[in-house]
Parts: structure tokens; sequence; C-alpha cells
């Protein structure tokens, strides 16, 4: 399922680490691994653009895995 989401970037410190994207209204989704960089950045607000993959999971389990197509950084902090 294609998405577009606001959130905000967090790195979780779970098992070897995850990132995630903590949309606006709360919704957590683990960024896959293979991100662009400059996208994870903790607390930098972005808009993304991915798809939403259920046919993967994480040892992490943090939320639906989103695997970025594309974004814009909305502040850099």
């Amino acid at each position: 399922m294609s998405i577009t989401v606001t959130g905000t970037i967090e790195r979780r410190q779970i098992g070897t680490g995850a990132w995630a994207l903590v949309t606006d209204e709360g919704v957590t989704y683990e960024i896959l691994k293979g991100a662009d960089k400059s996208l994870l950045k903790a607390g930098q607000k972005a808009k993304v653009e991915g798809q939403v993959r259920e046919d993967i999971m994480t040892i992490a389990m943090i939320g639906p895995v989103l695997e970025v197509k594309s974004f814009q950084v909305i502040n850099s902090d």
C-alpha cells in the first residue's frame, strides 16, 4: 500500500537499533533498512512517500515497515 505521511524521525534502541517515522497523528512506522542516510537524522521532520511492506517482518517490530520511495525534509534540527 502506497502512502504519504508527515512526521518526525526517531532512532529506537531496540536490538541493534531501528529508525522510525512517528507521524503527526502518533502512528509509528519502522523505516526499512537502506533508506537514504540524509533522511535518518533523529528529530528531523519530513514528508515521506513510500510503500508499506506487509511481506517483511523485523526484529524491532515497532510498527508497519515503510519502504521509503522519496522524502522532503521539512526542517533540520
